[in-house]
């Protein structure tokens, strides 16, 4: 069980350095995978296009966090955190802000 979450955590931080633009999606995800309800998760995989497979990967990842306790899911939103609050993350959402407000601002 501590090996799947160790993994998943590395896959998570290779996935905050690969790209900034997943950032909301992830962030999204990720919290929802910590709930214990698993409607919850299928809501956000649905709405991300995820396929059957992946959404079945993903009930047992949300499996692993239940049996793992509260330590574990404390320990993986800090390094969601640390992902989601990095430079790439941070550049993304200013830009998108600047987007929002130039679009307010011309019309």
């Amino acid at each position: 069980m501590k090996q799947t979450l160790l993994v998943l955590a590395l896959l998570l931080l290779d996935l905050g350095f690969q790209s900034a633009r997943p950032c909301p999606m992830f962030h999204g995800i990720f919290s929802v995978l910590t709930d214990v309800n698993p409607r919850s998760l299928n809501t956000s995989l649905l709405r991300v296009g995820a396929t059957e497979e992946e959404m079945a990967a993903f009930r047992k990842i949300q499996e692993c966090y239940n049996e793992a306790g509260v330590t574990a899911k404390l320990l993986d939103f800090v390094v969601m955190s640390t992902i989601t609050t990095g430079p790439e993350c941070r550049l993304l959402y200013f830009n998108l802000f600047l987007h929002k407000v130039t679009r307010v601002l011309v019309g």
